[in-house]
C-alpha cells in the first residue's frame, strides 16, 4: 500500500481569460512540495466531454472517470460565478457519480470581496449526495487578482500556505481512514 495520497485537483473555471489558471497552478505547485502526496491536475477546458449527460462518451471522459477513481481525495479549485460554483464542476461531478464515494474533498476558492465561499458552500450540500465528504479547513482568495503577482505568486504567502497545509493535514487524515475503510469493505456494499 502506498504512503502516498493521490489528489486530483479539479479546475472550476473554462471561461476565456480566467484566473483560475494562477490558482489552481499555485495550488499545485504548493501541493507538490508536500511529502505524502501527489496531484493529478484535471482542468474541463482541455478536455473534450459531452455537452449533455447521456451523449456518446469520449475518450476524454472514459480517462477522467479512469483518474476520479484513482483518486484518494480531491481539491475543487472554484471561482465564485453569480453566488454559486461554474457549470464546468457541476459538469464533472454528474457526469461522474461513483469515483466521488468514501473520499474526501478540500476546496480553494477565488472571487470577490466573499472570496469563492459562497460557490464552497453550495458544493459542501453537493458532495455529500456523492457520497463524499468534505474537510473543514479551505483556502479563500479575497480579490484574488489583487493578490497575486504577474508571475502568478502570492505577494503575501504565508497565511494561504498555512490554511493549506491545515486543510491538506486534514484531506489525509480523511484519505487515509477512508482507504482502510474502503479496503475492509466496498463502500458500494453499505451505500444503499
Amino acid at each position: 500500500m502506498s504512503n502516498t495520497i493521490k489528489i486530483a485537483l479539479i479546475y472550476g473555471s473554462t471561461r476565456e481569460g480566467r484566473f483560475c489558471d494562477t490558482v489552481a497552478e499555485w495550488a499545485v505547485r504548493e501541493i507538490s512540495a508536500i511529502d505524502g502526496f501527489t496531484v493529478d491536475p484535471i482542468d474541463p477546458a482541455r478536455l473534450t466531454l459531452p455537452a449533455r449527460i447521456g451523449e456518446d462518451e469520449t475518450s476524454d471522459q472514459k480517462d477522467v472517470e479512469r483518474r476520479l477513481a484513482e483518486a484518494e481525495a480531491f481539491v475543487v479549485v472554484t471561482p465564485e460565478y453569480n453566488h454559486s460554483f461554474p457549470a464546468a464542476v457541476k459538469m464533472l461531478i454528474d457526469l461522474f457519480s461513483d469515483p466521488w464515494a468514501a473520499k474526501p474533498v478540500g476546496f480553494v476558492s477565488y472571487g470577490g470581496v466573499a472570496g469563492g465561499l459562497r460557490a464552497v458552500e453550495q458544493l459542501r450540500q453537493v458532495f455529500p449526495e456523492l457520497h463524499a465528504m468534505t474537510v473543514r479547513d479551505s483556502v479563500s482568495f479575497p480579490s484574488a487578482w489583487d493578490l497575486f503577482d504577474d508571475h502568478g505568486e502570492l505577494h503575501e504567502p504565508d497565511r494561504p500556505r498555512r490554511t493549506l497545509k491545515r486543510m491538506l493535514t486534514q484531506l489525509d487524515w480523511w484519505a487515509r481512514a477512508l482507504r482502510e475503510g474502503r479496503k475492509a469493505k466496498a463502500y458500494g456494499e453499505i451505500a444503499g
